[in-house]
């Protein structure tokens, strides 16, 4: 399973570059000012996007994928659209794998000169667990995979420790995070491979801190599985330097992390019924679980309640799409894509999806979109990037989408990935650190501002 690959095409962006398009005859640019000036005031007045996420984040909380946790959020986002008033508001079931942290994640260091010396680790998700007494191993670094299999024999027995850092010379951070991610997802594999009995995985963030960031990783069944951890990049840094100062370093790693049986969840889907096409569907979401770090507060609340808030503000003020607009909050992007699968998989008589629109990569101020679509659909959304201008989220541009809707993509529905300032995005992800307080207001109101300009004059407007 190739999951994590999926998810990386979907959602690495690429650099940013100008956009020149026709626009629109000036009656429908004064017309289309006039109502993405309103949108912009409503929300930032009215400021209603926080206030979701402090709900979800606090009356829910962290929502792996199987957990009550997740279970709960699925009845806050059925009940919330409701509130809100949208239509066909409705689950459709989705079956996840569930995977249960554990209360046991150490690693203690047994040599050279400081034994007993605790890193900060936490499991892979996904990862199985040690033995009670845990595994106690040499360790060796590699910084590839190549290398790890040039090592051959001298690999055997080992905790391989993966010490690749996010390259910091990358401006777009996603760029970063795509190299560096492979060792995360693949290392257990590959470590086992060569005669590996563990492996231990530099936390995949430029920040340097003694915070574990955990995510997705899986296993061959022609392969032994073997146990996998995230270390700080304050631990790894210190691994490194004992290594290279020619000393050996032993570990004795302990996890209590196991697969449980899966479990029956739901994606929940509410929509703004389009008034002369409402067959022509365009999908708006994010997901609703995350890892059981933290709160997911922008991993991805934000996106979450950036959809409701972005239908909430045309419904609220009285707009009337021309072609449907539907929220789905998708279940379990983390650990397997089965929300975005699922939904992508139903069978919809009779419905057009003319386009899907994801936000997952943080409440952070709002740059624009980027679009993977042919050359008449991408020119026919590019050339309202000028409804954008006035919040500095005009930059429509080639390549973008997201990981939930592509099997969507997959099927030839164009995607349109919201696009934000990314600099602080993997200080906090999949980790303790995404919580409430790392969101800034305003920043995530004008993301579901945009999207409510965006989405509306594309359901106005077609494709």
């Amino acid at each position: 399973m190739k999951i994590l690959r999926q998810i990386l095409l979907a959602i690495i962006v690429l650099p940013f570059h100008a956009v020149f398009t026709q626009t629109p005859d000036s009656s429908l640019i004064r017309h289309y000012r006039s109502v993405a000036e309103d949108l912009k005031n409503t929300g930032l007045e009215q400021d209603r996007a926080y206030g979701y996420l402090t709900d979800l984040t606090s009356s829910v909380g962290s929502r792996i994928a199987g957990s009550p946790n997740a279970a709960k959020a699925v009845v806050w986002g059925k009940k919330l659209m409701e509130q809100l008033g949208f239509q066909n508001v409705h689950l459709e079931p989705v079956t996840v794998p569930h995977w249960k942290r554990g209360d046991v994640e150490t690693a203690a260091l047994i040599s050279p000169d400081l034994p007993g010396t605790h890193l900060s680790i936490c499991a892979l998700g996904g990862s199985v667990g040690t033995p009670a007494d845990g595994i106690t191993a040499e360790v060796m670094e590699v910084k590839n995979f190549s290398e790890l299999r040039d090592a051959g024999a001298r690999a055997k027995g080992k905790i391989i420790f993966f010490n690749r850092p996010f390259d910091r010379k990358k401006f777009n951070t996603f760029e970063g995070y795509g190299g560096a991610v492979d060792q995360r997802g693949e290392g257990a594999v590959e470590a086992a491979r060569v005669g590996g009995v563990a492996a231990l995985v530099r936390s995949v963030t430029s920040r340097i801190d003694d915070v574990p960031h955990t995510g997705a990783m899986w296993y061959l069944d022609t392969i032994p599985k073997v146990p996998a951890a995230a270390i700080s990049t304050v631990g790894a840094n210190f691994i490194d330097s004992l290594l290279s100062a020619g000393k050996t370093v032993r570990i004795c790693l302990k996890l209590s992390c196991a697969a449980l049986p899966p479990v029956e969840s739901a994606n929940v889907v509410g929509e703004l019924v389009g008034t002369d096409h409402p067959e022509q569907v365009i999908v708006v979401g994010g997901h609703l679980d995350s890892w059981d770090k933290g709160q997911g507060a922008h991993d991805d609340g934000a996106g979450v309640v950036q959809s409701l808030e972005a239908l909430r503000l045309i419904h609220d003020l009285g707009l009337r799409p021309k072609r449907t607009i539907r929220a789905v909050l998708f279940m379990n992007e983390e650990d397997g894509l089965d929300g975005g699968t699922a939904y992508a998989a139903k069978e919809r008589a009779g419905e057009k999806p003319i386009a899907a629109l994801e936000t997952d990569a943080g409440g952070f101020t709002p740059r624009g979109f980027g679009v993977e679509a042919d050359s008449t659909a991408y020119e026919k959304i590019a050339r309202w990037a000028f409804l954008l201008g006035e919040i500095d989220a005009d930059r429509i541009t080639r390549g973008g989408g997201g990981a939930d809707i592509s099997p969507l993509g997959r099927l030839g529905v164009p995607m349109i990935g919201l696009r934000v300032d990314s600099q602080r995005y993997f200080d906090y992800h999949h980790s303790d650190s995404d919580t409430i307080d790392k969101v800034n207001e305003r920043e995530l109101e004008l993301g579901g501002i945009a999207i409510a300009i965006l989405t509306y004059v594309v359901a106005q407007e077609g494709l």
